[in-house]
């Protein structure tokens, strides 16, 4: 068999609810060489029925023990793709049909790594239109100091690149973040990267990856900046000051998740942590009255 345009990698865990729209939506597409590899962790719900019940031989289940290692998963998908191209699908999101089409056409233009626009998708509410980039903040620099602009599910990269860098790194400290640590290594290592601004999918918010997963996310996030910073080259106090602004923009982050969740008291600690980091985030300061606003409302409701 010849080798396919792209490798689809679906890591899944116990999601058959939601993996069978999602592998729908890679059918769906309208460039068709393809290949998907599911990497199942060994579901006990109905997951292998549903990827049987497809009958595309485009499409195979591997199981796979990753030990709550989502990155693990994937790099299983990357060793045992057989295209030049990568992509990843998380099983609890959707493609629209022309996303491989568009995203293999502007990696074709010199990237190694593209990336597309989604729709931030949750039962109930209007859907968040998210476009990513622009390619000015995906340098090293600017993707370690300003934070991450690129989301897995929108992300099209050249198996090469990947395997260059050896992969996601699979530390536990890293679970959550270990793609904005990818894509910061992929930086480093002058991966070409680019944006299709176009929404041409969806990441879907649900009970399974919401508020109680928010702590452990960006404990994580931190963990990557300090695993990165540790490399960095001292060079003096304004050096020191930028890494403690990042740091506070990551507890900052943290808050604002939070309070969007109403969780006030816990946003509280995450603000407390990025003053401690640094004062001269102003919009921090805002974002305190706001959530003090928000909480006294709570309270004499």
């Amino acid at each position: 068999m010849p080798a396919p345009a792209v490798s689809v990698v679906v890591p899944t865990y116990n999601h058959a609810q939601f993996l069978g729209p999602a592998l729908q939506s890679i059918r769906a597409q309208t460039l068709v060489d393809w290949e998907v590899i599911v990497v199942n962790n060994f579901s006990d719900d109905h997951t292998v029925e549903v990827v049987a019940a497809l009958g595309d031989p485009r499409i195979r289940l591997v199981n796979f023990r990753n030990h709550g290692v989502i990155a693990a998963s994937r790099n299983e998908g990357i060793r045992l793709a057989g295209g030049e191209l990568i992509a990843f699908l998380d099983s609890d999101d959707l493609w629209h049909p022309q996303k491989l089409a568009r995203c293999v056409e502007a990696i074709g233009g010199g990237l190694d790594l593209v990336c597309h626009g989604e729709n931030w998708t949750r039962e109930g509410a209007p859907p968040r239109k998210m476009l990513y980039g622009p390619a000015a903040r995906a340098s090293y620099t600017r993707l370690l100091f300003n934070g991450n602009c690129i989301s897995t599910s929108a992300v099209v990269v050249r198996k090469q690149s990947l395997m260059r860098v050896t992969g996601f790194r699979e530390a536990p400290q890293f679970i959550t973040a270990e793609d904005y640590d990818l894509w910061l290594r992929l930086a480093r290592d002058a991966a070409r990267i680019g944006f299709v601004d176009e929404i041409l999918g969806e990441y879907r918010m649900h009970a399974g990856n919401a508020t109680k997963a928010l702590r452990r996310h960006f404990e994580a996030e931190l963990a990557v900046i300090n695993d990165h910073f540790a490399t960095l080259s001292p060079a003096g106090p304004v050096a020191g000051l930028r890494v403690r602004r990042r740091r506070a923009l990551a507890c900052y982050g943290a808050g604002r998740g939070f309070q969007a969740a109403g969780n006030h008291s816990e946003a509280w600690r995450w603000f407390a942590r990025a003053l401690h980091e640094s004062p001269f985030i102003l919009r921090l300061y805002a974002a305190a009255v706001l959530n003090g606003a928000a909480a006294l409302r709570r309270r004499f409701a």
